[in-house]
């Protein structure tokens, strides 16, 4: 070979390697992979040196065909999520709850036991899809909880480029052959995990959180609000799944009519809200205070704190809540809100997207290709049951649900929701009126244009002299203001309230959206490299706040 084919085929082996570690390719693809350039490489040396141009570029054709072959056939399986990662955890002493008996296992230092995949409810699958939810059936034996649960069905994003974002956006991405599987998914996902200081505990506080994800994606395994490092300090921290998009937020006048409760729309809400129940009847098993329970959630997660805080049906479940960079408090709620008629819209445009006349129809399609649909469900609504009013209104009357509320936003927070969007001066007045309306003007003057902070600044940036100055206008409008509605209707009604701003830069989000997450958490260790030493300081007394709130009500 010349030294132009020479780097040609050194190039195709980068770029094959780049994208088996991107798409988290198994082993036997990178062998498979070695193996066809070894057997190329030789057959170019030894049969094609003096053959044809064109019977070399066959060859060379082929190898490639051999090598993306290699990838699919590689292609990351899908592998539960064990509830600690390394082999033979111990095993917990059985624990009764109104279901059966179950065992949980424990963190490798002994101080942990995490009880992961309990199911709260019946899978919603069937005719059970788009219905309440329903107690969960009981069961034979002792169940082995050590897995996680399926998260909920979800556009999958493609592998190669949810790795790229690691890199890009959250700096997070590491080589490894660990991490070569994808996350199980399906219909039924309604299940929640516990976490608990390990051995015997009595009446420990609980701290019940509820994942983001614009009410379309997540999962209760993420890293960055992990409950093992809180629960090691002695509270009991719960999370839960819970139908998401299509499954979670479809509504129709059908299903309202089928319904003993009229309600539809809200299903992911319900299913939070029955996960919510589960863990009050059965929290003292695990040697938690059902008297003590706070709720907890970011961006949508936070939103779904707050509706369950005007929710009739939460009234007594819970005492206190914290969120962060969300909440539905607006008159007219930004996000993760839409009225009826808006839900019943979009319901019966879904039916028509696939050629169902009924929801008895629509129940026929199956959960892989009902997931697809090109219509986003990505809202909670006033359905009269589970919320009964906008609300503020709630608020106005003072009839919420939470007696303390700790909550706050960060400073870059629309910034990567806004990575698109390309905004000059000339576009500035148009860019923000459509959150601020007649007010874009005088806002201009309060906020001249600026260019995007060069620490928040990404390669996928459109930018533009104005940008920095829009997101942050978008920031306060979507997320600052949501938080500040939230916090002066409770000082209105007389019950405390703390607030937080996040505004520390580091080596992964910074004070982007979710940024402040695995500080409150405790899971810097997680990704190191990303984290220095004033980092673990702050997260000390970020979760000494949390902590406390959720022992006391006072940080």
């Amino acid at each position: 070979m010349n030294a132009f084919q020479m780097i040609l085929f050194i190039l195709t082996l980068v770029i094959d390697g780049a994208l088996l570690e991107l798409g988290k390719n198994t082993l036997p693809g990178w062998l498979l992979s070695a193996a066809a350039a070894a057997v190329y490489l030789r057959l170019r040396r030894n049969n094609l040196e003096d053959s044809r141009f064109l019977l070399r570029a066959a060859a060379y054709v082929l190898l490639v065909v051999i090598l993306a072959a290699c990838a699919y056939v590689s292609s990351p399986p899908v592998r539960a999520i064990p509830a600690f990662d390394y082999r033979n955890p111990a095993v917990t002493q059985p624990v009764t709850v109104k279901q059966g008996q179950l065992t949980g296992v424990c963190n490798k230092e002994g101080t942990v036991e995490l009880y992961a995949g309990i199911p709260y409810a019946k899978p919603p699958v069937g005719e059970l899809r788009w219905k309440e939810p329903q107690e969960p059936e009981k069961w034979d034996g002792i169940r082995a909880c050590d897995t996680f649960a399926p998260m909920s069905m979800q556009t999958r994003t493609n592998t190669v480029f949810a790795s790229l974002t690691d890199i890009a956006v959250f700096h997070r991405f590491s080589i490894s052959l660990k991490d070569n599987f994808l996350e199980p998914m399906s219909e039924d996902s309604l299940y929640l995990n516990i976490w608990k200081p390990a051995g015997e505990v009595k009446d420990a506080p609980v701290l019940f959180f509820i994942h983001g994800g614009s009410l379309t994606g997540g999962q209760t395994s993420y890293s960055e609000y992990n409950g093992e490092e809180l629960a090691s300090r002695g509270i009991i921290v719960v999370n839960c799944a819970y139908r998401l998009g299509v499954f979670g937020y479809y509504a129709s006048d059908e299903l309202a009519a089928e319904s003993s409760n009229g309600t539809t729309g809200n299903y992911g809400l319900l299913d939070q809200i029955q996960a919510l129940r589960w863990v009050k009847e059965n929290i003292a098993a695990f040697g938690g205070d059902a008297d003590n329970i706070t709720i907890a959630g970011e961006s949508a997660g936070s939103s779904s704190v707050n509706a369950i805080c005007v929710s009739p049906l939460a009234k007594g479940l819970f005492r206190r809540a914290v969120g962060g960079s969300s909440s539905i408090t607006a008159i007219r709620p930004y996000h993760t809100f839409r009225t009826m008629e808006a839900a019943l819209k979009m319901g019966n445009s879904i039916k028509e997207e696939f050629g169902c006349s009924s929801v008895s129809e629509l129940r026929q399609v199956s959960a892989e290709k009902l997931v697809n649909t090109r219509y986003t469900n990505s809202s909670m609504t006033v359905d009269g049951y589970a919320i009964t009013e906008q609300p503020y209104l709630t608020y106005e009357k003072g009839n919420n649900n939470e007696e303390a509320l700790l909550n706050g936003f960060n400073t870059h927070e629309a910034d990567l929701f806004m990575l698109f969007d390309k905004v000059s001066a000339e576009d500035y007045v148009g860019a923000i009126r459509p959150v601020l309306g007649d007010n874009a003007e005088e806002a201009v003057k309060q906020y001249p244009p600026r260019p995007v902070d060069k620490r928040y600044h990404y390669i996928v940036e459109r930018g533009g002299d104005a940008k920095g100055s829009c997101n942050e206008i978008y920031s306060a409008a979507w997320f600052t203001y949501s938080h500040f509605s939230w916090s002066r209707y409770l000082t209105d009604n007389g019950s405390p309230v703390y607030a937080y701003w996040f505004d520390k830069d580091n080596k992964g989000l910074g004070s982007n959206h979710a940024g402040e997450l695995p500080y409150f958490y405790g899971n810097l260790g997680r990704h190191r490299w990303l984290y220095g030493e004033d980092d673990d300081a702050l997260s000390e007394t970020m979760m000494q706040y949390l902590l406390n709130f959720v022992r006391t009500g006072d940080p």
